[in-house]
């Protein structure tokens, strides 16, 4: 199966290469690298959980594991900043198990050729059958193959964001008491 959504760059799939046995032995997973270069490199890592709902100290251990690695193995000639992050709600859809994990879910999707005269498609992810990704846009359902698409990822809508707070109330990511107290601490300042 091709990687060109998690590492698209020849030089990011070579990273990718080294970084991805690292990530995995932690028990995270990789979403996504990408080199930066210009005048300041910066080496983009986006990981998350195979669960979902990785967490600032996840990153932080990723990030040394991930740095003491690329010490030894020196892949990148210039000097280079490590950003590692979580993929946000609006996520990149990179790998296969991505397109059914959110299914249900607004996504835009972009193809390397043209399909049925577009590039791109915007519509309600509909699963996953064999190697394609299902997508119902307003003409109805089409299935593009996982190898086809260049650029994939989750539109922003409430719909998503009430399931992502709702996924990490759920792993105890959220502590809804905190919002109590600032709610409470709101409706007195206006009783004055």
């Amino acid at each position: 199966m091709n990687n060109d959504l998690i590492a698209k760059a020849a030089m990011d799939r070579r990273l990718a290469g080294i970084i991805t046995p690292v990530i995995e032995d932690l028990g995270f997973e990789l979403v996504r690298v990408r080199l930066m270069t210009g005048k300041n490199a910066i080496l983009q890592i986006m990981a998350d959980k195979p669960e979902g709902g990785i967490e600032v100290d996840d990153l932080a251990q990723i990030s040394t594991a991930v740095g003491a690695v690329l010490d030894v193995e020196d892949p990148i000639v210039e000097e280079y900043a490590l950003e590692v992050s979580s993929p946000g709600i609006d996520r990149p859809l990179t790998r296969l198990k991505d397109f059914a994990m959110f299914e249900g879910y607004e996504a835009k999707l972009e193809t390397d050729d043209m399909i049925d005269g577009r590039r791109r498609f915007k519509g309600e992810l509909a699963g996953v059958e064999g190697d394609e990704v299902l997508i119902n846009i307003e003409e109805g359902t089409v299935g593009l193959k996982f190898d086809w698409l260049t650029d994939a990822k989750l539109v922003l809508t409430d719909e998503l964001i009430r399931e992502m707070l709702r996924q990490r109330k759920a792993t105890g990511a959220i502590d809804e008491t905190q919002f109590d107290e600032v709610q409470t601490h709101l409706s007195d300042e206006g009783e004055d």
